[in-house]
């Protein structure tokens, strides 16, 4: 299931060439993601296993137009790396998920974009892009 909250008028423009950042240490949801946008979706994504992995990338330069982060992680969890990521680089999309519902409301309260609840469709991960990278 899918809790996705109105998006920013400014963000419902044409991106063409996007970049999605996967982050979560479950191996085969990370896998499953990563081929379904890169396949499917046909986008350019980049995982990584935890939090703090993904944000070294970010503090080196690295650029994402969307990041779609698990809550729970080691090291550094999803909500640690939407603070950070929202100082850096505000304009990202970042979407949250959890396979635990209680997590929705403190992304929404923490300006997440969008919660994915696991285990989701794959139509859901679609139409959460789809919302908000116009193609």
């Amino acid at each position: 299931m899918i809790f996705s909250w109105q998006p920013d008028q400014e963000r419902q423009t044409i991106i063409k060439e996007v970049k999605i950042l996967v982050v979560d240490d479950d191996i085969a949801i990370k896998n499953f993601t990563v081929n379904a946008l890169t396949y499917c979706v046909n986008r350019e994504v980049i995982s990584f296993g935890d939090g703090l992995s993904a944000w070294r990338y970010i503090e080196n330069g690295g650029q994402a137009d969307m990041i779609i982060s698990d809550v729970d992680m080691p090291k550094m969890n999803g909500f640690e790396l939407l603070e950070k990521v929202r100082k850096n680089q505000a304009n990202t999309v970042f979407i949250l998920m959890s396979g635990h519902a209680e997590n929705e409301g403190r992304a929404m309260a923490s300006n997440a974009d969008a919660f994915l609840a696991k285990p989701f469709a794959i139509n859901d991960l679609f139409n959460i892009v789809q919302t908000y990278i116009v193609s």
